[in-house]
């Protein structure tokens, strides 16, 4: 098959917040993320050191920051950051529910 379709809705969401369409989207290399969180909610603090997975957090509505290493990162909706696998990195959505769109690959 040459694509895949498929609506995040009907994924099981992983901590109520989280959409993984990998598997939905049958991805070999490629992780998809969709985060629909709630004002206040904070992700997992975490880098991808042993599978050498960067990613791209895009902010599609709503409000959050991103702390990588020691820098906080305010993101406006549109704006888009790399991260490379070794550098820790934790998602905090702020005062208004946002949407994120989270993106890997190795």
């Amino acid at each position: 098959m040459t694509h895949t379709k498929v609506n995040y809705h009907d994924v099981e969401p992983i901590s109520e917040s989280m959409y993984f369409l990998r598997d939905a989207l049958d991805c070999e290399n490629l992780g998809v993320t969709v985060v629909e969180a709630e004002p206040g909610w904070s992700g997992k603090e975490h880098d991808h050191v042993e599978s050498e997975h960067e990613e791209v957090y895009v902010l599609v509505d709503g409000d959050a920051t991103l702390t990588v290493g020691d820098e906080t990162l305010t993101l406006a909706v549109g704006d888009a950051v790399r991260v490379s696998p070794d550098e820790v990195r934790q998602l905090h959505v702020g005062d208004v529910a946002s949407t994120l769109l989270v993106v890997g690959a190795p």
